[in-house]
């Protein structure tokens, strides 16, 4: 005869369904969207509605490769 109640997960299991005590995911803030090149960032800007807004470099100007974020 099974058993009513659910068995527990083991830790594997968990890591593969991103579970948290067996209960499900985390529970965290969105973060923002970023971009790896401008016109990406201003085609979505315009597609989401925006009018005003500005572009942001998140890395440090001597860095090779951009994130931005629109704000």
């Amino acid at each position: 005869m099974p058993s009513l109640v659910m068995s527990k997960l083991h830790t594997r299991q968990k890591r593969k369904l991103r579970m948290r005590h067996g209960l499900g995911g985390r529970d965290r803030a969105k973060r923002p969207k970023t971009f790896k090149s401008e016109a990406a960032a201003k085609k979505h800007a315009e597609s989401t509605g925006r009018k005003d807004y500005k572009i942001v470099n998140l890395k440090s100007p001597e860095a090779k490769s951009k994130k931005l974020r629109i704000v």
